[in-house]
């Protein structure tokens, strides 16, 4: 049995899954008080992010699963806010379409690179869109809440989410280049 350091990433990676189904549940409620504990819920879970980074390459233990997991553990989390945050009104559903498209489309993407042995690494355009999408996503859940002047919270999550929206439409094309300039006909 591996030792608990070794483990420790893919415990960040599948903690982060699973704290979205709280982070749903607070933001379903909707009330003063839960909506600020799920601001915090997802800012913690999305230190996770790092945290299994740094644990994996600190210990020495990266592994194609966590490769695999990590983008996957940062979609659910992802995805599973800005739904709710569309349900609430936040967000205006193309962005959170186009998010999701695009998501869904590198997925697909993914999995046929797999199947044809080929591996296609991660962009730096996808890792700062996931990103803002950490920072974008606990503003607007704040900013009923929160008033900043003179940038609200609404403004600076909208902006951050809109400019996420930008890196990961040019992080698809990037990742699509990467397929086809590495598959093997």
């Amino acid at each position: 049995m591996q030792s608990l350091t070794k483990q420790l990433p893919m415990i960040a990676t599948y903690g982060r899954m699973v704290l979205a189904i709280p982070l749903i549940i607070l933001i379903k409620l909707g009330s003063p008080w839960s909506i600020w504990p799920a601001a915090i819920l997802f800012i913690l879970a999305s230190l996770t992010d790092w945290l299994d980074g740094y644990w994996a390459r600190k210990y020495n233990c990266e592994s194609a699963m966590g490769k695999f997991m990590d983008p996957i553990a940062d979609k659910i989390l992802v995805l599973a806010a800005l739904i709710m945050l569309l349900e609430l009104g936040l967000l205006p559903s193309i962005l959170v379409i186009l998010l999701i498209s695009r998501d869904i489309y590198i997925g697909g993407l993914r999995s046929v690179a797999a199947a044809n042995q080929v591996i296609i690494a991660a962009k730096p355009f996808g890792k700062w869109k996931t990103g803002f999408q950490m920072i974008g996503i606990p503003c607007l859940l704040l900013s009923p809440e929160v008033d900043l002047k003179p940038l609200p919270l609404e403004s600076l999550g909208l902006y951050a989410l809109w400019f996420s929206l930008a890196l990961s439409l040019i992080s698809g094309v990037q990742y699509t280049w990467a397929y086809y300039a590495n598959r093997k006909d």
